[in-house]
């Protein structure tokens, strides 16, 4: 593959297995020249993220982030500070929500997992590239997962639409905020494809049957459809784009 990263460091956050969507991502940036440091969470998905990067990657940095806590963010930026001097991008691909408040009723959302939901779903990004923003010397790309629930009511996903919701506009107005430093922001807003996350919505197989019925190509997407679309936004190849969500969902999002 062309090296259009070559000389290029980016950090991976979301990894959970070998079909996670950042995981295709961190493939697609690698085989393009970036060196890549991979965050987690934990020591369950230290080991599980490790044992990946090890047999793809290895030499990679490792940083422990739980990116509720200021501290570790904090210091997970000061890591890669040390180790890299700079960095040229971040793929935040994370989001969360309790299980129970993605079902029923939207009006009996908990407090607690509204909070919670947007706090690791969308304020995270917010938080991450304040760091990021002072590595990024010379310029470069914040890349976001969303997805459509953010712009209209899907079946099952309520208050993780809500969040998605906050996501889209966090990346308008970072766009705005960090462009005087050459850093563009954008989101990815991918179809249904069959992850970890995605199996906790309920009837998550029903949705992928819809999608490829009304679906302008006729089919789901892959992880490495949406892979293909991070490089692009990662690269100089988009250099005139920020602030924008890019729908990779075989032209679902278009129709009525």
């Amino acid at each position: 593959m062309n090296q259009l990263l070559a000389g290029k460091k980016f950090l991976i956050m979301g990894v959970a297995n070998d079909r996670s969507i950042a995981w295709a991502i961190a493939k697609q940036l690698h085989e393009a020249g970036a060196t890549l440091a991979f965050s987690y969470q934990g020591d369950r998905l230290e080991s599980r993220v490790l044992k990946l990067v090890e047999s793809t990657m290895p030499g990679s940095t490792m940083v422990q982030v739980d990116v509720t806590r200021e501290e570790e963010i904090a210091s997970a930026f000061a890591l890669l500070k040390e180790q890299w001097g700079t960095m040229d991008g971040l793929v935040h691909s994370l989001a969360f929500a309790k299980s129970e408040e993605l079902e029923g009723h939207f009006s009996d959302t908990s407090r607690e997992g509204y909070l919670l939901a947007q706090d690791i779903s969308a304020y995270s990004l917010v938080a991450v590239s304040r760091f990021a923003k002072t590595l990024m010397v010379e310029g470069g790309s914040i890349i976001t997962m969303t997805y459509l629930g953010g712009e209209r009511v899907l079946a099952n996903y309520n208050v993780m639409g809500v969040a998605k919701a906050a996501l889209d506009q966090s990346v308008r107005y970072l766009a705005a905020d960090l462009g005087e430093q050459n850093i563009r922001v954008n989101a990815i807003s991918a179809g249904p494809i069959n992850t970890l996350a995605a199996r906790g919505v309920r009837n998550f197989s029903t949705i992928l049957g819809v999608v490829a019925e009304k679906a302008p190509l006729k089919r789901n997407i892959t992880q490495e459809e949406v892979a293909k679309t991070a490089l692009f936004l990662a690269s100089d190849l988009s250099s005139g784009i920020t602030g924008e969500v890019i729908h990779v969902d075989a032209g679902y999002h278009i129709m009525a």
